[in-house]
């Protein structure tokens, strides 16, 4: 029986490794067993840091496995309200604000509602445009480029490019990891030099990072940590990382973290 549980453990590691993401339900019909069976796979690979719990399933932990934008939307979901209402707070009326793709990023677009700042916001996201689209008082620009499947955001060189053209006052970036050594990470390429493009735009970098991304570091480099002048984020204002962020001059701001679990 043991060995039952350690190959059907070793199977769902690969799964997640290999899709990003799974549902509970589709593995329980997978391998015959119940639900709670899996929910106890999925903790004892969270025990091992493979695989982080989410609403009905769990989510890969890995450099390169990026899992989906709906998963990452529902992961920590009130912490980013917090974070985003907390960002709306630092911008000005009638600036020029980048914001990001990404479900943090979105979830400051639906913060920045009804805010009456007047904004230009120059974003990769359709679902950041589309979120602002009507705002009033509010001017939307939406970068060109190739349409990501699953995340609708622009990516290639004509996004990086793009950037190149404006000249703005702030930039809210979204990342998948923070870390002392490595700075700010992401698992896309593509996706990262769209981020590194509209650094290079932007007078101001606002980084916004759930507590989940903290002590994490991908595949692709962004920037070092003390790029950033604002750090966002609902970790422990203990952490090491922030630690280092607000030694290295990052005023680092930290908001109530959600204690629903998934």
């Amino acid at each position: 029986m043991a060995g039952d549980v350690s190959e059907r453990q070793r199977m769902i590691r690969e799964h997640v490794l290999a899709h990003g993401e799974v549902e509970f339900a589709a593995l329980a019909a997978e391998f015959r067993v119940s639900e709670m069976t899996i929910r106890r796979d999925i903790d004892a690979l969270e025990a091992e840091g493979a695989v982080r719990k989410v609403i009905g399933g769990a989510i890969a932990v890995s450099k390169i496995a990026e899992p989906s934008f709906a998963a990452r939307a529902d992961l920590e979901a009130t912490s980013k309200q917090h974070i985003a209402e907390a960002v709306v707070t630092r911008l000005t009326a009638r600036e020029t604000v980048i914001l990001d793709s990404g479900s943090t990023a979105l979830a400051v677009a639906r913060a920045l509602r009804g805010a009456g700042l007047g904004l230009t916001v120059l974003t990769p996201s359709i679902l950041i445009a589309v979120e602002l689209a009507g705002e009033p008082d509010t001017t939307v620009l939406l970068a060109g480029g190739l349409v990501r499947p699953g995340e609708l955001s622009l990516i290639g060189t004509d996004a990086v490019e793009w950037f190149a053209r404006y000249n703005c006052d702030t930039f809210v970036m979204g990342v998948a990891g923070v870390a002392t050594t490595s700075g700010y990470t992401d698992y896309h390429r593509d996706e990262s030099a769209v981020k590194r493009a509209a650094i290079a735009a932007a007078d101001r970098l606002i980084v916004v990072a759930d507590h989940t991304k903290l002590d994490r570091s991908h595949l692709v480099n962004i920037a070092p940590l003390d790029a950033a002048e604002i750090l966002v984020t609902d970790g422990d204002p203990d952490h090491p990382v922030l630690a280092a962020a607000a030694h290295g001059g990052v005023e680092v701001i930290t908001v109530p973290r959600a204690t629903s679990q998934p």
